[in-house]
């Protein structure tokens, strides 16, 4: 990481309605922006705390934001490597016990599936998902177990 100044971050949300008729009655739809991309995006709370299942919700967020860092900091070291990674898929899950106190996501498991040009070393690639792990900022920023459980796949020779 670069010196020098600190790096900040910003996030905008966006919510109009009434609490006043009580829990059950207020909307949980709102909306979000992360500056200075143009377009914002509707977010509301999961269905099981009365929100829309149609939209995406804070705890789907932080598995994404887990996931993304995760395949951007795998990227950046299996390019310095000199790895050819050709595709990346990850099906990544939090998991949220109810009897959690505080209730918390106390887990997120990675599953990221990387493909990667033919005669790379299945060893060599999670090696380098371990150590993109261990660089993560997002997972190193959680208390919450971040797990990977990768699966590299050789993309077939021509």
């Amino acid at each position: 990481m670069p010196s020098g100044a600190d790096h900040r971050y910003r996030a905008q949300v966006r919510w109009a309605g009434s609490t006043g008729a009580g829990y059950r009655a207020y909307p949980r739809a709102h909306s979000a922006w992360v500056p200075p991309a143009p377009e914002g995006f509707d977010l509301s709370a999961d269905p099981h705390f009365r929100g829309d299942a149609d939209l995406p919700n804070p705890e789907q967020l932080l598995v994404l934001a887990a996931s993304s860092c995760q395949l951007l900091s795998f990227l950046a070291v299996a390019a310095r490597a000199g790895v050819d990674v050709v595709g990346y898929e990850d099906d990544a899950e939090g998991e949220m016990p109810h009897d959690a106190v505080p209730l918390r996501i106390t887990r997120i498991v990675l599953r990221p599936r990387v493909t990667v040009a033919a005669g790379t070393e299945a060893g060599v690639v999670e090696r380098l998902l371990h150590q993109a792990h261990d660089e993560c900022y997002i997972a190193s920023s959680l208390t919450t177990d971040v797990v990977l459980e990768p699966v590299v796949v050789e993309q077939p020779s021509d």
